[in-house]
């Protein structure tokens, strides 16, 4: 049983904590007293069922604290799941908390291994080896869907571990035991390698997405039906099945700041499509609220900023761009979000009364429908046709 330190408690750092605390003694840490609070309540402070069933049921060695001073001494491992946002100013993550935490840490246990897994740039572990002078850091790239984070975290697609160290070998198979998926392909990269494997999976996905999103612009433009060309196209199993549900863009933590970060890191580079994904993801939003402006509506309203169903994020969620061109036209628009405390988004006012936002607005924008039977079709605008994420 090793003592593993988590550091952010949001969806990677709490799936990670109740993953390894089946065999571990782990602590997970955060700056937000109420996360730490509902988390030694057993309750996740993040929107995942199964979280809630493990915490219930399982005998799980864990607490969380505020203190990270505290948690970290003898610390086998401590791994860093802090926010990482893009800056549009300097066109790269902001990795100022990661260093400091890095700082906070090195100060009192160099004996420890530091695992980062909060998506960084290319090249920001040998940033940190060089200004630390401390080479037992290497990065795990994370692999999960908001609402099913510790069921991913059960089952991975691979373990990934940006190093070929003694600690690493150790580290991916404290992962893999921890795992309910014994047989999941483990690769051990140079860290520059992994930190590439992260930033490139979530462009492609978001290229899969904008290029789904584009061919339904097309199937509106011209009065086509888009589940049949995709159900067409996807018969080929080198196309396949998944994320080809159109949206109103791709959005959410991670795809738009990633996207948007190898871009960076193209910056001495020759491309073209790792652009051109970025800005078709613009086009696509500016299509739509097209759409909408078409059908002259007097009030719009917005049906959740949340992104899917089973996520309580809505940080970068595509509808939150249609607000303000929407009512710059003088459209009234009013959004339906239950699980906020905001009153007020961008101009716009926020309810959760569902009955009254339902039959007062024109026209009803939604992401995804599976919990709009409720509302006349001809009110409802969606890009929606399988009815999943």
């Amino acid at each position: 049983m090793k003592k593993i330190v988590v550091v952010g408690l949001g969806y990677v750092g709490v799936a990670n904590s109740i993953l390894l605390a089946q065999n571990n003694m782990v602590i997970g840490v955060d700056v937000s007293k109420k996360k730490v609070d509902l988390l030694n309540s057993g309750i996740p402070p993040i929107e995942d069922e199964l979280a809630a069933d493990y915490l219930s049921k399982k005998k799980l060695s864990l607490r969380a604290t505020t203190k990270l001073s505290e948690a970290i001494e003898g610390a086998d491992f401590i791994i860093l799941c802090a926010p990482t946002n893009y800056d549009e100013d300097s066109q790269s993550f902001d990795t100022s908390i990661l260093k400091n935490i890095v700082k906070d840490i090195l100060a009192q246990n160099q004996k420890t291994t530091i695992v980062i897994k909060s998506t960084i740039p290319v090249g920001f572990i040998d940033e940190l080896r060089n200004d630390f002078a401390f080479e037992n850091v290497f990065f795990s790239p994370e692999f999960l869907r908001e609402g099913r984070a510790l069921y991913d975290n059960l089952y991975p697609s691979r373990i990934i571990v940006g190093s070929k160290s003694a600690k690493a070998h150790e580290f991916a198979n404290i992962m893999l035991d921890a795992s309910e998926e014994k047989n999941a392909p483990v690769l051990l990269t140079g860290p520059r390698e992994a930190e590439t494997i992260k930033l490139f999976a979530n462009t492609y996905l978001a290229m899969r997405v904008a290029f789904f999103n584009e061919l339904d612009s097309f199937s509106v433009a011209e009065n086509l039906d888009a589940s049949e060309i995709i159900a067409g196209i996807c018969s080929d199993k080198r196309i396949g099945q998944s994320y080809n549900n159109p949206s109103l863009g791709y959005g959410g933590y991670c795809l738009p700041k990633d996207t948007k970060q190898l871009r960076s890191n193209f910056k001495n580079i020759p491309q073209n499509l790792i652009s051109a994904i970025i800005e078709s993801n613009v086009t696509r939003k500016l299509f739509l609220i097209s759409e909408i402006i078409k059908r002259n509506p007097k009030h719009v309203g917005i049906y959740r900023l949340t992104m899917k169903a089973g996520s309580d994020n809505f940080r970068d969620s595509a509808v939150i761009d249609f607000i303000e061109p929407l009512l710059n036209t003088g459209i009234k628009v009013t959004i339906y979000e239950p699980l906020t405390d905001l009153k007020v988004l961008k101009g716009a006012e926020i309810v959760d009364d569902f009955i009254k936002f339902r039959d007062t607005c024109d026209i009803i924008i939604a992401n995804r429908t599976d919990q709009l039977n409720v509302i006349d079709p001809e009110k409802l605008f969606t890009r929606d046709i399988f009815s999943v994420d």
